[in-house]
């Protein structure tokens, strides 16, 4: 008789849990894909005014892709009043400010909805290096607060932000997410 690692490594040689192993990733991978499907912003992307440099295709679909999946994110985080849906998809000022905010609404025992999200977006500068792209975003959406099942405000809410975005490992990152009365 083995220890339990031991016995973990034999079933996983003989092929037991490598039948499972697949199906396990699957239902994780959609499970977090179906995140950002219930919260689906709809963002639209247009790079024609960026400078100095011009936004190649691959690199504005990734933009466009990391950029949507963000904001389902960041609804899902404030809806639940937790850090972890956020992920990594913000650094620096972008996830203090989300984190502080996540904190509050959960000191106060409220949270809140991004419901019915348009996001109309420019790329302004993308850096010659490639390093850094400034976006400005128009995003059109309906906000509720709820001190817990019970919503104690709505409105509908057009929002200006000015956006920050880098390359990471593997995705590109919000690094700026800040509110402007307009561009």
């Amino acid at each position: 008789m083995g220890t339990p690692m031991t016995n973990r490594r034999t079933v996983i040689e003989r092929g037991r849990f490598s039948s499972v192993l697949p199906i396990l990733i699957f239902a994780l991978c959609v499970s977090v894909y179906s995140l950002a499907a219930d919260s689906a912003p709809q963002v639209s992307l247009s790079t024609s005014k960026a400078a100095p440099r011009s936004v190649e295709p691959l690199t504005e679909r990734a933009i466009l892709r990391d950029y949507k999946y963000a904001w389902a994110n960041l609804t899902h985080a404030l809806e639940v009043s937790s850090t972890g849906p956020l992920n990594g998809l913000f650094e620096g000022n972008a996830s203090a400010a989300l984190i502080g905010e996540i904190h509050g609404q959960r000191k106060n025992g409220l949270s809140s909805s991004y419901l019915n999200q348009n996001h109309k977006v420019e790329a302004v500068f993308y850096s010659p290096e490639g390093d850094l792209i400034e976006l400005h975003d128009t995003a059109d959406y309906d906000l509720q607060i709820h001190d817990g099942d019970k919503t104690i405000h709505n409105e509908h809410v057009i929002a200006h932000y000015v956006v920050l975005m880098t390359p990471g490992a593997d995705r590109w990152v919000v690094r700026q997410l800040q509110a402007v009365p307009q561009f």
